[in-house]
């Protein structure tokens, strides 16, 4: 049996050279054209990231039955069923395995399938990777504990996903920003905000906007609102500029009237223009209070600034409307939402629903919403 490897070069890349004798009178191995694809890395990436459905069994069998009869004029969407079948397998695919299909583990390797795995809620897998990642002598990096340190995160397990920055640490391999975000975004998820303000606050690198908006949203959803708003404006004495994102986490988060004037300093914020989220968010929060009228002047000015409403838009409005009684404007409203396309959510549905019952709606309402 004939064996080669995968070739990254100008035009092309050959993959699976292994064929049987009896395959050998067959056509050459696979080329695919290297302009899908800007590094090994990248290939392997594709091929991790790709939603799989799986080779039919009647067709071509196993992975492993694939690769003793030898592969040769394999399509490409074949090829990358067949890598990820590996990766799903159990046991898992040994070195030899994925030589075979033309890729010699490495830490790129590694770490890709490590993501994998974590991005499948699969950690157990993920870490016995890791494991014979460092019995075969190669040193995971930082995209490598990154990707640990967030499944670990998912599964709550807090106190390992530190350890493991340490063992970075110890390993001579520097964390992130990333790193130290996942870690953040992890205490806040588990409402332990305080930790990741420690955190925050020992790490050595500069924090940048994602990682302020972690923190930001963490201590809004815990009811710190003070403390989210102290960190809102260190960020922007330092220099670190807030994005639509981290506008719509305070309006989430604050009274109306306190996000009434920080939705009007976004006017005044170069670079950073209200988007649809941001809008909504404002509008519900006048809903609430009760004030229809600026509600719908801020609708109006919403698709003067050339910005579209989206379907929770237009629910929110028709909701506060209908609990208000104006039903002319309802119907306005949902008359012109469906023109775009949007439909009536649960939320809405079900206020329809209670008004019918208690006879504050006509039947006919109802069938204008279907």
């Amino acid at each position: 049996m004939d064996s080669g490897g995968l070739s990254w070069g100008k035009g092309t890349i050959q993959v699976v050279m292994i064929r049987s004798a009896k395959a050998m009178r067959f056509a050459p191995p696979l080329i695919l054209r290297t302009s899908l694809f800007q590094s090994p890395y990248e290939f392997v990436l594709y091929f991790c990231e790709r939603d799989f459905s799986g080779l039919s069994r009647d067709r071509n069998g196993s992975y492993r039955e694939m690769l003793r009869s030898g592969l040769v004029d394999i399509k490409k969407d074949d090829a990358i069923s067949l890598f990820q079948s590996m990766i799903r397998s159990r046991p898992l695919p040994t070195v030899i395995d994925f030589t075979r299909l033309g890729i010699t583990p490495n830490v790129i390797t590694f770490s890709a399938l490590i993501d994998s795995f974590v991005k499948e809620g699969k950690l157990k897998e993920a870490k016995e990777l890791y494991n014979e990642m460092i019995a075969r002598g190669i040193d995971p990096d930082t995209i490598t504990y990154n990707s640990l340190i967030y499944g670990l995160c998912n599964e709550k397990r807090l106190d390992e996903a530190n350890q493991m920055i340490e063992l970075m640490v110890r390993k001579g391999c520097d964390p992130s920003i990333v790193t130290y975000s996942i870690l953040i975004n992890g205490y806040c998820k588990a409402k332990r905000v305080d930790d990741g303000m420690r955190l925050f606050r020992k790490m050595p690198l500069r924090a940048d906007t994602v990682t302020y908006n972690t923190l930001v949203q963490g201590f809004c959803q815990s009811g710190k609102l003070n403390v989210a708003k102290e960190l809102f404006q260190e960020m922007v004495s330092i220099g670190v500029p807030p994005s639509v994102m981290t506008y719509g986490i305070l309006l989430d988060g604050f009274m109306v009237d306190d996000a009434w004037d920080l939705f009007c300093s976004l006017s005044l914020n170069k670079g950073v223009k209200p988007d649809v989220k941001t809008y909504t968010i404002m509008i519900g929060g006048l809903c609430k209070k009760g004030s229809l009228s600026e509600a719908g002047m801020l609708f109006r000015k919403m698709g003067e600034d050339g910005i579209a409403p989206n379907d929770c838009t237009y629910n929110t409005l028709i909701r506060a409307h209908l609990r208000g009684s104006d039903i002319s404007t309802s119907v306005e409203l949902i008359e012109e939402m469906k023109r775009w396309g949007f439909s009536a959510d649960a939320s809405t549905i079900n206020i329809v629903m209670d008004m019918l019952s208690s006879g504050r709606l006509d039947r006919s309402f109802l069938d204008m919403l279907s």
